[in-house]
């Protein structure tokens, strides 16, 4: 079958995806009993407010609480708070939003619900620094992770050890029980690493953050790496019998949304191949073995016969080479897969976070095939100087190809799709 506006095509897999990882649907499933006290939510990230909105419309009983989200991404709730806050770098914002949370359970007791809604962002979204540290602090904390490449495993295992919120701590604080509806935007789907876990608690340990902290080279403030050193940072382990009549559920995952659109084409007439819904890594590197792939499926007609659809997610990384550019993973996996397949015919490219933003810009990904190079040379832009400088948000721009679709609801993180035809 021939695609003839593979465009259209690509967008409506994305379109698909992101339906698949509507809360509404997850929350409905997972629906926890009504307490005999008060049933309290909190939540944090970048989907927290739809995910507040769905609770409200399937819960039958009265409902109060404060979640925090991202400057722009709030909606209209009946009776649950919605605060917006900085997001990837934190602000005086979200560290408020963080101490509203705390003191939104402190005082509840075991006969009253915390139903706690996570995903995607919040680690951003609840800045809570340790005594010692400062908000300036965790803004130079996560700057520094975001530009060192690291994965979001390794980025929040050292983010819960500088934090008096996350790392099972906010859960941690309160008497109730605390059922957690988690939207999964992490590689494996492990809930303790949405969000850096402000309710659900894991294994990993100070001692794994400083040596996380080494192996990228993070130049941290020495009130941190005192911290660090210190007894002080160490998170509340799983075992904790604090956590025993706690609950976590992940809602949403990268998987359901990916056979979403794999359906979706198969039901078109195009064969669908999901690579895998966890795949991790710099951006440029992940896009150079995606754009292999599709050269050998165009020329060779293998390991996938055509017409085949690529489909891949998780969360790859970019590190930064230079300041001032502007773009962020998806559209750096765009710009190197459109310099790979320069001049080829027949392979069409989207790339996007299903949150709705690529890293600080207001798209969600780019499109690419290969007359992409051709389009940016002809706009007066070298593409190799821009992905040098990671300013592909500037390149697509000038083109036209960049993927806008404004705050979608839902983060289940990156999505890509192929066609070759």
């Amino acid at each position: 079958m021939t695609i003839t506006a593979p465009r259209d095509f690509l967008k409506s897999l994305f379109d698909a995806s992101v339906r698949a990882a509507d809360p509404l649907t997850g929350i409905k499933a997972h629906l926890p009993e009504r307490p005999k006290g008060r049933t309290v939510v909190i939540g944090a990230g970048k989907g927290a407010a739809q995910m507040a909105r769905a609770l409200e419309s399937v819960w039958d009983g009265p409902l109060e609480g404060v979640v925090v989200t991202r400057y722009g991404y709030g909606c209209e709730t009946r009776g649950i708070e919605i605060i917006e806050a900085a997001h990837p770098v934190p602000d005086a914002a979200g560290l408020a939003a963080a101490k509203r949370l705390m003191e939104t359970v402190n005082g509840l007791t075991e006969d009253d619900l915390v139903i706690a809604l996570i995903c995607g962002g919040g680690s951003a979204l609840l800045p809570a620094p340790p005594e010692g540290l400062t908000l300036e602090d965790e803004i130079a904390l996560n700057e520094m992770l975001l530009a060192s490449g690291a994965p979001i495993s390794a980025m929040n295992v050292v983010r819960k050890h500088l934090s008096t919120i996350k790392g099972g701590r906010l859960a941690a604080a309160t008497k109730a029980r605390v059922v957690s509806l988690i939207v999964s935007d992490i590689p494996g789907d492990n809930p303790a690493h949405v969000a850096s876990g402000p309710t659900v608690p894991d294994g990993s340990t100070r001692h794994d953050a400083l040596d996380i902290v080494r192996q990228y080279g993070l130049q941290l403030p020495q009130a941190a790496l005192d911290h660090l050193n210190s007894p002080r940072a160490d998170a509340p382990r799983p075992d904790d019998p604090v956590f025993l009549m706690h609950a976590h559920h992940i809602i949403a995952s990268a998987g359901v949304s990916l056979e979403a659109a794999a359906a979706l084409a198969k039901s078109q007439g195009i064969e669908p191949a999901i690579l895998s819904d966890a795949i991790e890594g710099e951006s440029r590197d992940v896009a150079l073995v995606h754009a292999a792939i599709a050269r050998e499926v165009s020329g060779r007609n293998r390991p996938f016969p055509k017409p085949v659809v690529i489909l891949s997610g998780g969360e790859t990384t970019v590190t930064l080479r230079t300041r001032g550019g502007k773009g962020g993973r998806n559209g750096e996996f765009a710009l190197a897969m459109a310099l790979a397949i320069d001049g080829q015919e027949g392979i069409h490219v989207l790339a996007a976070d299903t949150d709705g933003i690529d890293g600080s810009e207001d798209n969600a990904g780019a499109f690419a095939d290969g007359g992409t190079v051709r389009r940016l040379r002809a706009a007066g832009l070298d593409p190799r100087r821009l992905l040098d400088g990671n300013n592909s948000y500037s390149g697509f721009a000038a083109t036209g190809d960049l993927f806008e679709t404004g705050p979608t609801g839902t983060n289940v993180n990156d999505f890509r799709a192929i066609l070759i035809s």
